[in-house]
């Protein structure tokens, strides 16, 4: 028996190997190898904490955490039964190189064991790690575009006035500051919105880096639009110039009216900026007085100025000239007698035509004064009073022709008399 099992051990052998290769071609004609190819497949990287736990962050440089195309060969059977979901890479921090990258390792979550090759087109996956820095920024709101004709921008302000960045250390210090822009265009009410937060460098260019993670990426912002409105100052000049002197009426402004700005409830009620009595003061002055106003101190309350480069300032100026006179001739007859009893009448015997009286004003006001525009009256009764006397007593006496004129900017410079002789009535 022993010898039989033994026996032609080269015949065994080659019989074997004949086997096997018959086996072999079978499988391959009715199995064969073949290739599969899958685009696009992501990289896990894992342990990524061994970086961020230092303080550090890392990016992947050159898209290398996506492997364009994987191929795999394996048996037929085996290939029919994959997908792209199939297909594993991974990249593990633990096995980073000194060049900071990191072997992909590829395989299948299937038949692993029964794959001939795969292989992608990279094989590692390169990054840039840095320190991580971390910094806090002023939001400020923006706006941009116009908004309606006859409105602007009032106040704008953010629900939230901080926002914090962190990321790789070379990107978070290009930021110089971060914004939340509103668009107004054509816009005449206020608006209230949430805005996206945008950072800029210093020469005010947009960065959109990817690995700069934002505590907060929307902010509320509320816009104030206000009407604007042109309206006219006025001032209420105070006190008396200097003697021989007077206030011509005329008030010169260094502009003569201002745009205002505010909700439109408020500005229906607003048609001029009053600048009280008190501010422009000409006692005293023997010439023109030119005061500094500062036009925010005599705004209504919740309106401000529309004109954003003009700083509020003024000067308003009271003109003060010299006074001139002149003397008017005003006919006898034409002088007015009160305070005389009935049972009198007076005659004024000197002069015997025309009385002469002495005007004072400005210049251009005394120019227009007719004697048409006097009215001569003689008070006797007040006359009487300053003579110390109780009752007329028949006789001639000079007494003082007292004026009214219809330009009340013209006086009688001092009094004028006259001669009446008072008789009583037979």
């Amino acid at each position: 028996m022993k010898n039989k099992i033994t026996k032609n051990w080269g015949l065994k052998i080659a019989s074997f190997l004949c086997a096997a290769g018959l086996w072999l071609v079978v499988t391959n004609i009715n199995d064969p190898v073949v290739s599969f190819r899958v685009s696009d497949v992501p990289v896990t990287i894992r342990n990524a904490g061994l970086i961020t736990d230092k303080g550090q962050v890392y990016e992947v440089l050159d898209g290398t955490d996506m492997i364009d195309v994987v191929t795999i060969s394996a048996p037929r059977s085996v290939i029919d039964a994959l997908d792209k979901s199939n297909v594993v890479a991974v990249a593990d921090v633990n096995d980073l190189t000194s060049v900071d990258t990191i072997p992909i390792k590829l395989s299948i979550n299937k038949y692993n064991d029964k794959l001939d090759t795969i292989k992608g087109n990279i094989d590692s996956v390169k990054l840039s790690i840095e320190e991580k820095k971390t910094r806090s920024l002023p939001l400020r709101p923006s706006t941009i575009g116009e908004v309606r004709d006859g409105y602007m921008i009032g106040n704008v302000k953010t629900d939230q006035n901080l926002i914090r960045i962190s990321g790789p250390q070379s990107a978070v210090s290009q930021v110089s500051k971060a914004q939340a822009e509103v668009d107004i265009s054509g816009f005449g009410s206020n608006i209230d919105t949430d805005a996206d937060i945008r950072l800029y460098d210093e020469e005010g260019k947009e960065i959109k880096a990817a690995n700069i993670e934002k505590s907060i990426s929307k902010v509320r912002v509320n816009v104030e639009i206000l009407q604007v409105k042109e309206v006219p100052l006025m001032c209420t000049v105070t006190g008396m110039a200097a003697e021989g002197h007077q206030f011509t009426g005329e008030i010169g402004y260094t502009r003569n009216t201002i745009q205002i700005a505010g909700r439109s409830q408020t500005l229906e009620h607003v048609n001029v900026i009053e600048i009280p009595e008190g501010v422009v003061d000409i006692t005293g002055a023997e010439e023109n007085v030119t005061v500094p106003v500062d036009l925010h101190d005599y705004l209504p309350e919740d309106v401000i100025l529309a004109d954003k480069e003009f700083n509020g300032q003024i000067e308003v100026t009271a003109h003060v000239e010299q006074e001139t006179q002149r003397s008017v001739r005003v006919p006898v007859n034409n002088i007015v007698f009160t305070g005389l009893p009935e049972e009198y009448e007076a005659v004024i015997t000197e002069p015997e035509n025309e009385c002469s009286i002495m005007l004072v004003g400005l210049a251009s006001n005394l120019e227009t004064v007719t004697a048409a525009d006097v009215t001569a009256v003689i008070d006797l009764e007040s006359w009487m009073e300053d003579e110390g006397m109780t009752e007329v007593i028949e006789g001639s006496y000079w007494i003082p022709v007292k004026t009214i004129i219809a330009n009340d900017t013209v006086r009688q410079r001092d009094d004028t008399e006259v001669r009446v002789h008072i008789i009583a009535k037979n």
